[in-house]
């Protein structure tokens, strides 16, 4: 099969999948574009901050696009090319751009307000504490695992103590992202450029970062980077909006979007054939094809995350409704894409339907890196530039979740109804305070590596996806909107997720009764695996009966 018509015919179907099912959905649900968004509402240069288009969609596609596009598609090729890319296509643009937008939108359409507020408001205060505290949850899982990815990624030093250029430079970038975009949120608040000299300044400012960071690249161990990224973390946390994360996920997008321009013309100008058999079966290496596929390529397809970074950080900077289309389904499309151009990639890359040896990013990288020699970039230069991507997918991610982390915590604490809080309640909303006490227990989980934490939070990440759909379902319903084109995507993850989580029990127990249990590894993910499940059974009960009720609110254009 040749990787260039795969690769071409998925980008025809996106594309005719935003312009026709993106722009039904808009139309059936309905935007005012006159109306004022949260981001004029309750504007405070903290969380409320409005942006340009370009701007917020800069945010959701760097804080949606972690390692998930590249690692899941290139996991499950193990089961064919196919079914990846089949998944990869109804994924995008039936379940993940769908939950994406539709999350979005009931934010902005209320206020801005989180989904456990919005689950509050039409399903009840047991839902939303539920709601709330399963998605704690989960951000202390993302944020243990993605810290120890990047850690280990920018890593001075291999295995046998040689200095590891690449990934030091890619660190040493990192951190000039940081205090650049810091400088880059000051000059466009000030000044106020138009997009065409931002666009200009944006570009000059991350050839220098490059040409710095690979000239002075920065060595230090593991363990250092932990402490970094944990302190980057917090930074991002309580620091606004405009100040660090707007300017810094605008900047991280042109690398992010040239990594997925360089895959694209790399397959163009190599039209590489894929040397992966299209199907090899239902059951791999004792891996069945149901669930795993379904959990092991999220990102790309639908993602539970995307929708905590639609509601809890992106809906508050949406300067007009007419936005929401390209932010929420847009950006989910060009994230499916970088999962086409991954799994393609990968297997070309193969030899007699076997993939190279190394992890899905050290696979990606090689063969993006390639590509780029093409044009006579050294391969040294390619290998820090692409390491560096790599970890911005991380850190775009990471200080979203910190900060979306914080403000659950903060959110299980918030009185309703204008009840008086208490002495308990006013230290657990503090800024400070719950983002201190995210981090803490996001680190007792990073201490176990992300490998024992990744395959539980992509059963959970799945698992958010259909409570989100399910909620999201009611939303519609009970404003008087079509929720039709939810039921099935809710009810399929549903069923996946489930499927996944009494399986990893099952494994567990039989760790168990075999004598290989380690309490502290298999210990922590039988008590996150099992409070998961019974939260979720729990979210779906209250949801389920509040969609079976058939109430209507009166004044859908209110809302």
């Amino acid at each position: 099969m040749n990787g260039l018509t795969i690769v071409v015919f998925a980008i025809i179907i996106f594309i005719c999948a935003y312009l026709g099912y993106g722009r039904w959905l808009e139309k059936t649900w309905g935007i005012d574009e006159k109306a004022r968004t949260p981001a004029y509402k309750f504007e405070d240069g903290q969380d409320y901050s409005p942006a340009s288009k370009l701007t917020v969609f800069s945010h959701q596609f760097s804080s949606i696009t972690g390692a998930g596009p590249v690692t899941g598609p290139i996991i499950a090729a193990m089961f064919g090319w196919l079914p990846a890319f089949l998944w990869l296509l109804v994924g995008g643009v039936f379940f993940g751009a769908v939950q994406d937008f539709v999350a979005l939108y009931a934010s902005v359409k209320n206020d801005g307000k989180s989904l456990g507020m919005i689950i509050e408001k039409y399903v009840g205060k047991t839902g939303r504490r539920l709601f709330i505290l399963f998605c704690w949850l989960f951000t202390l899982l993302v944020i243990a695992a993605f810290s120890d990815i990047i850690a280990s990624t920018f890593n001075g030093f291999a295995k046998d103590g040689t200095l590891a250029v690449p990934n030091a430079a890619a660190a040493s970038i990192s951190m000039l992202y940081i205090f650049v975009a810091i400088a880059f949120g000051v000059f466009i608040r000030n000044v106020k450029p138009s997009s065409a000299f931002q666009l200009i300044v944006g570009i000059v400012l991350i050839i220098a970062m490059l040409a710095i960071g690979i000239k002075y690249p920065m060595y230090y161990s593991r363990v250092t980077w932990l402490y970094v990224v944990f302190a980057y973390c917090f930074a991002a946390s309580i620091m606004p909006m405009w100040l660090l994360m707007q300017p810094r996920d605008y900047l991280s997008s042109f690398l992010l979007l040239g990594m997925v321009a360089g895959g694209v013309i790399g397959i163009l100008v190599a039209n590489p054939t894929i040397n992966m058999p299209a199907f090899v079966g239902f059951e791999v290496n004792g891996k069945m094809l149901f669930p795993i596929l379904f959990i092991t390529i999220a990102c790309g397809a639908v993602s539970g995350f995307h929708s905590l970074v639609s509601s809890g950080t992106s809906s508050k900077t949406v300067s007009n409704e007419k936005d929401m289309l390209c932010v929420g389904y847009g950006s989910m499309l060009v994230e499916s894409t970088l999962g086409v151009v991954s799994l393609v990639i990968a297997c070309s890359a193969a030899q007699n339907g076997v993939l190279p040896k190394g992890t899905p990013f050290q696979i990606f990288s090689s063969a993006i890196a390639g590509f780029f020699t093409m044009f006579g970039l050294p391969i040294s230069i390619s290998a820090c530039i692409i390491t560096m991507c790599v970890s911005a997918l991380a850190m775009t991610t990471i200080d979203s979740v910190a900060r979306i982390g914080r403000m659950s915590f903060q959110e299980l604490f918030t009185p309703t109804n204008g009840e008086e809080m208490s002495t308990v309640q006013k230290i657990c909303t503090g800024k400070y305070f719950s983002t201190l006490i995210t981090l803490f227990f996001s680190y007792l989980l990073c201490l176990g590596g992300y490998m024992n934490i990744w395959p539980l939070f992509g059963s959970a990440n799945q698992l958010l996806s259909a409570l989100v759909l399910i909620a999201m379902a009611v939303f519609l319903r009970t404003t008087g909107r079509k929720g039709w084109m939810l039921y099935v995507p809710m009810a399929f993850m549903l069923c996946v997720t489930m499927t996944a989580l009494v399986m990893s029990v099952y494994g567990i127990f039989t760790k168990i009764t075999n004598g290989g249990f380690v309490f502290m590894i298999d210990g922590l993910q039988l008590v996150l695996a099992i409070a998961l499940m019974v939260l979720a059974v729990l979210v779906v009960k209250h949801c389920g009966k509040e969609l079976l009720s058939g109430k209507i609110e009166e004044q859908k254009n209110t809302i």
